[in-house]
């Protein structure tokens, strides 16, 4: 049998329309987001289906959003899928990989991550932060650069260790601009300024991270059923009360995500598929860049999954 692991988007990989197909052909799917958007009271099928493209790409949208479409994904093809060994989601995708493994069922989930990211967008507004994409640069020099430029009123931190030559660097505005300075100094191919509401995964969340430990504390969690690769140990996750103390943790530390894939390959073992779930498909560059000769496949679309349960 071959070992699987789920993989889990995070923000950014929303896009009007997202889902729609695979709700209209899998009554499974059009039955998961129906019980998302009765457990949130709103309805989110619609904005994810028709938008407007403004109100999907607000956090406390998009982030439940993309865990919707995973979910919903997941709920066709799970049970199409044998001897799972382990999930891992990037960001909010942690949420999703925690359903994966019954840890979470997929409403639960969802009211955590609307929850979450309504925290992560006060705590944006009350101290305005920002994130910034590091591209051809090792992981060390960026931090070496977030270090020169931080003071004591100003911080910037590598947020999310995408790559090993792509970090997404995460703080206060100008600690931010002065680290993407200093990126550029010691070699950066490019610095990207993101479009996002605050400076996640980064000191300048601990206001939210404060306030999701009671949300989380309330929720109904289970064991996993198989490790979950937290975001910001890079270590697998059995037990609920580890499950939720790292998913509050998460908000102020980095997604570790290179050492995510590396400790998901290593227990999945050789011959190992990988399973990106919800829309896109960057995780799966991510990996082929990670773990060379990975076997993934991306699962976002009706056609992409009608496929992949034809030769299941």
């Amino acid at each position: 049998m071959v070992a699987t692991v789920w993989l889990c988007p995070g923000q950014g990989a929303q896009k009007v329309g997202m889902g729609k197909d695979v709700a209209a052909r899998f009554p499974a799917a059009r039955d998961a987001l129906q019980a998302i958007d009765d457990a949130l009271g709103v309805p989110l099928s619609r904005v994810m289906f028709d938008g407007p493209e403004e109100t999907l790409t607000q956090t406390h949208n998009a982030q439940p959003a993309i865990l919707a479409h995973s979910a919903a994904v997941f709920a066709v093809v799970g049970p199409a899928v044998n001897g799972a060994a382990a999930a891992a989601g990037h960001s909010l995708g942690e949420y999703s990989a925690y359903v994966t493994a019954a840890a979470l069922t997929a409403p639960a989930a969802a009211k955590l991550v609307r929850r979450r990211g309504e925290l992560m967008h006060d705590a944006g507004k009350a101290r305005p932060g920002t994130m910034a994409a590091v591209l051809g640069l090792a992981t060390v020099e960026v931090e070496a650069a977030c270090r020169d430029a931080s003071t004591a009123s100003s911080v910037v931190v590598a947020a999310n260790l995408n790559a090993p030559d792509q970090t997404v660097i995460s703080g206060d505005p100008d600690a931010v601009t002065r680290a993407g300075e200093g990126c550029k100094t010691r070699g950066a191919k490019r610095v990207i300024p993101l479009k996002v509401s605050g400076a996640f995964h980064s000191p300048l969340m601990a206001p939210a991270a404060q306030a999701l430990r009671a949300a989380l504390d309330a929720a109904p969690f289970a064991d996993p059923k198989f490790p979950v690769v937290a975001n910001a140990t890079a270590q697998p996750v059995t037990g609920a009360g580890d499950a939720r103390r790292l998913l509050a943790e998460q908000l102020t530390a980095p997604v570790r995500w290179v050492a995510c894939m590396e400790r998901a390959a290593a227990l999945a073992g050789a011959g190992a598929r990988f399973i990106e779930i919800g829309p896109g498909s960057v995780l799966a560059g991510l990996l082929k860049r990670i773990v060379p000769g990975a076997n993934v496949v991306s699962l976002g679309t009706a056609d992409e999954v009608a496929k992949f349960l034809e030769a299941a």
